[in-house]
C-alpha cells in the first residue's frame, strides 16, 4: 500500500458530519440507481447471462471515452491499481451471475437477503487489510439491518418455485462476498488515486463483462439477437445501474467508512420495493413495508456517530 496516501485518507476520514453529508447523499443516489436493476431486467425480458454481460458491455461505450479523458487530465493510472480494478471487476462479474442463479434456486426473497452479507464482509475486509475500525454502533445495528432486509425480501414467505436450497444459499452468499470484495477494492483504488474515479470503474466494468460473458455463455447463454425494445431497456440498465450507480459509489466510498457505505447500500432493496409499486403496480406485503421501515431506521441509527468512531481509520 502506498504510504503517501495515508495523510490524505486521514484528512478525509476526520470530516465533520456536515462535510460527510455530501458523500452520504451521493452513496444513497448510487443505491437508488442500483435499485432499478431488477425492474429493468424484467422489462428487458432477457436471460440472466445476457443481462449480466450486456449491462457491462454497453456501459463501456460511455465509460471508455470518459476514462480516456480523465487519464489525459490527471495522468496515467497506476499499474498496481489497474490490476486492483481488474480483480474487482472479475468479482463483480461473478457476483452478477451467481446471484441470478441463486434467485432460481432459492427465490428472489432469500437471495436478496443472503447477498446482503456484504454489509458484514465489506467492513471486515477493511478491518483485516487496512485496520479500519468497525464502530460498536454498527456492530449492534447490523443484525437489525439484516432482519429488516429479510422482511423486505419476503424471506418469511414460502416460494414454491425455490429449488436446490443448499446450492442457492451457497451461491447467494458467495455473490455477496464477491460484491463486498469489489466494494473494498474499488474504495482502495479511490483512496490511493482520488483523482481517478472513472478509470477504475471502467477497468472493472470491462473485467466484469468478460467474466459475466464467459460464465453466462457456460450457463444460461448470451443472446445478442433480442428485440429492439430489449436493447432499449438494456441500455437503460447499463447507463443508470452500471455507469451512474458505480460512478456515484466510487466517488463517495473513499470519503466514507466501510460500515457506513455498506449500511447505505442496504437502502437498495427498500428503494426497489418502492419502485415496484410505482412502475409495476406491485403490492408489497405488510411485512415488507415493516422491513422497509426497519432498514431505514437502522441505517439512520448506524450512521449517527457524533464522535466519528467509524471514520478514524485509513484505507
Amino acid at each position: 500500500m502506498v504510504t503517501t496516501s495515508r495523510p490524505a485518507a486521514r484528512q478525509r476520514n476526520s470530516r465533520s458530519p456536515a462535510r460527510t453529508a455530501g458523500p452520504v447523499l451521493v452513496m444513497i443516489a448510487g443505491a437508488g440507481c442500483l435499485s432499478i436493476s431488477a425492474i429493468v431486467v424484467k422489462l428487458a425480458e432477457v436471460n440472466a447471462g445476457t443481462a449480466a454481460f450486456l449491462r457491462c458491455a454497453l456501459a463501456l461505450i460511455a465509460l471508455v471515452p470518459l476514462a480516456v479523458r480523465e487519464c489525459r487530465r490527471h495522468g496515467r493510472f497506476e499499474p498496481g491499481l489497474v490490476w486492483c480494478a481488474l480483480v474487482a471487476g472479475a468479482l463483480l462479474g461473478a457476483d452478477y451471475v451467481m446471484w441470478t442463479a441463486s434467485v432460481l434456486d432459492v427465490g428472489a426473497g432469500i437471495a436478496t437477503v443472503l447477498i446482503n452479507v456484504q454489509v458484514v464482509v465489506f467492513p471486515l475486509l477493511a478491518r483485516l487489510f487496512d485496520r479500519t475500525p468497525i464502530s460498536a454502533r454498527f456492530a449492534l445495528t447490523c443484525p437489525v439491518m439484516l432482519a429488516g432486509i429479510a422482511l423486505v425480501g419476503g424471506a418469511l414467505s414460502h416460494d414454491p418455485n425455490a429449488q436446490h436450497q443448499v446450492r442457492g444459499t451457497l451461491l447467494a452468499l458467495a455473490a455477496g462476498a464477491a460484491y463486498a470484495g469489489y466494494l473494498y477494492l474499488n474504495r482502495r483504488s479511490g483512496q490511493r488515486s482520488p483523482q481517478h474515479v472513472v478509470t477504475p470503474v471502467c477497468l472493472a466494468t470491462a473485467s466484469a463483462a468478460a467474466v459475466a460473458g464467459l460464465l453466462g455463455w457456460a450457463t444460461t447463454g448470451v443472446d445478442l439477437d433480442v428485440p429492439p425494445a430489449s436493447w432499449l431497456w438494456l441500455a437503460v440498465l447499463a447507463l443508470i445501474s452500471q455507469v451512474a450507480a458505480f460512478l456515484l459509489m466510487a466517488a463517495a466510498s473513499p470519503e466514507l467508512a466501510p460500515n457506513t457505505s455498506a449500511s447505505l447500500l442496504l437502502l437498495q432493496p427498500v428503494l426497489a420495493v418502492a419502485l415496484g409499486v410505482v412502475v409495476l403496480a406491485e403490492t408489497p406485503a405488510p411485512s415488507q413495508l415493516v422491513g422497509c421501515a426497519v432498514v431505514v431506521a437502522a441505517v439512520w441509527f448506524a450512521g449517527r456517530n457524533p464522535r466519528h468512531e467509524s471514520n478514524t481509520g485509513s484505507g
